[in-house]
């Protein structure tokens, strides 16, 4: 028995020796040779990552092809000194401005004689995006809204007169057009194929610095920042930002977003800050509904504008609760208008619409984001829910008259029998308005025929100022009935007039 004993105590002995052998030998092979993921005992399989995932993105060909087909947008004005510190910015009491970067104090600005074009003042600079060879381009309506002319450099410093072909203060677009040929251009990508953390490029001038490229990824999509509603004449605002973290700056505003394969996927818009400078945040306009809009300036130089005819929300907690939903999922309809398309299709007040065309929608941006790129006379299929059933409804979109046909506003010089043009800033500082547009000519119209006469400035329109052309012809294309006037005669007489535009 003391025998046995004695050999098992020798033989795990030796068992210990090998195997403290063996640990030796393995650890000192650890040291000659680091261990590999796959020689790992124990691995998570979310952190198995191919070589590939590690090779850095590679950002030079996209930086290309875009440097080249973005542009530095100038904006002149008449008898202005600068005053927007080249932000690519309307100036001290524009929306943007102040959304972004706070109030800032103005400095009164002596009268100047007239100007030629050549001899106008820079005040303010932004960007552009060149869409096709023969120099249609894209920028933001912000960027030019009150330039007496604009100025194109591009990236090879020629230099070019551009021409306005329109503008959509609802989605903040405008598009420009220069006399050249065989441009640089970047082509639209398809902005609803991005995905949250996507490398990004956006390219611009910031800071009157050409050609600047910065990158970054995507943040957040469908995004709504409250910005484009602070204009009461942008009531039907389109808000469904693209929102990423690449260093924007005052000047990029009307500059390209761009993925890696260089498609364009959004214009860059504004920035959220509250320094002026960039702190993390730039919100892009989709590039489905830059180009729509592009495409509809073009061809009728207007854009058809689709309305779905509901007033809608967000599904909140509270949203949920008071109306018994099952889920927050969807977008809840809290009216509909007479005689819109939906009603008539038989939606209803208090369903919650699911999908557009098959896309969910989630979230008021995303449903104005669908139906904003459709045109009047287009039939949509809306999903819904009602009474918790699911539902299907075909819906032909209408216009902003209720009609299904295409929309062209008339002419400057036929808009209501008058042509228009903006007061000059001596006119505003010896009348003491701050605003208006004068009626240089009439011809027979509404009017004429309600008695105004020319030269009297319209500086309201049913309450709501007026700086801008655009601005006025927007209220009369949304006006029901009629339009009331108040506006001032070149001798200091205040006015009113009610103009009915029922036939």
């Amino acid at each position: 028995m003391e025998i046995k004993k004695y050999v098992l105590a020798v033989a795990a002995s030796l068992s210990c020796t090998a195997f403290g052998a063996y640990l030796y030998s393995r650890y000192e092979a650890a040291k000659a040779k680091p261990a590999t993921v796959e020689q790992m005992p124990f691995q998570n399989p979310i952190a198995q990552f191919t070589a590939a995932t590690y090779a850095p993105t590679d950002f030079t060909e996209a930086a290309e092809a875009s440097v080249n087909a973005v542009v530095h947008v100038k904006i002149k004005k008449a008898g202005r000194q600068m005053q927007s510190y080249g932000n690519g910015f309307g100036g001290f009491d524009d929306p943007f401005f102040q959304f972004f970067f706070g109030p800032r104090q103005q400095q009164p600005q002596m009268p100047q004689q007239p100007q030629s074009s050549d001899d106008m003042p820079v005040v303010g600079a932004g960007s552009g995006v060149i869409i096709s060879s023969d120099g249609y381009i894209v920028t933001n309506n912000h960027v030019i809204e009150k330039a007496d002319k604009i100025e194109v450099v591009l990236n090879d410093r020629r230099s070019f007169d551009a021409t306005l072909v329109g503008t959509d203060p609802t989605t903040d677009i405008a598009l420009l057009k220069i006399e050249a040929d065989d441009l640089k251009y970047l082509t639209f990508g398809n902005s609803d194929a991005t995905k949250i953390g996507e490398w990004v490029l956006a390219v611009g001038n910031p800071f009157n610095l050409t050609s600047t490229v910065t990158a970054g990824i995507i943040s957040a999509k469908s995004r709504s920042i409250g910005i484009m509603n602070q204009s009461a004449t942008q009531s039907m605002g389109i808000e469904s930002f693209i929102q990423t973290d690449a260093a924007v700056n005052p000047g990029n505003s009307g500059g390209a977003l761009v993925n890696t394969r260089g498609e364009l996927i959004g214009i860059n818009t504004a920035i959220a800050s509250t320094t002026g400078s960039y702190s993390g945040y730039s919100f892009a306009v989709p590039s489905n509904i830059a180009q729509k809009v592009a495409q509809d300036l073009r061809q009728y130089g207007e854009v058809q504008r689709a309305l779905l005819g509901v007033s809608i929300t967000d599904i909140t907690p509270e949203v949920q609760k008071k109306y018994s939903l099952s889920s927050t999922n969807g977008v809840f309809v809290a009216g509909v208008a007479d005689g819109g398309a939906a009603k008539d299709a038989g939606i209803q007040a208090e369903d919650v619409i699911t999908s557009v065309d098959g896309e969910a929608v989630n979230a008021v941006p995303e449903l104005q984001e669908r139906i904003g790129r459709k045109r009047p006379g287009e039939s949509v299929k809306i999903e819904l829910i009602r009474d918790g059933k699911a539902k299907q409804f075909a819906v032909t979109l209408r216009n902003i008259r209720g009609t299904t046909g295409v929309v062209k506003l008339a002419g400057n010089d036929k808009l209501l029998g008058a042509t228009l043009e903006k007061v000059s800033d001596t006119e505003l500082q010896r009348l003491n308005i701050r605003n208006g547009l004068k009626i240089t000519k009439l011809t027979d119209g509404k009017l004429k025929s309600s008695g105004v006469k020319e030269g009297f400035i319209i500086t309201k329109v049913n309450r709501l100022p007026i700086t801008e052309i655009s601005e006025f012809e927007q209220l009369v294309a949304t006006a029901s009935e009629g339009l009331f006037l108040t506006g001032v005669y070149p001798n200091g007489k205040v006015s009113y007039y009610a103009i009915n535009l029922e036939e």
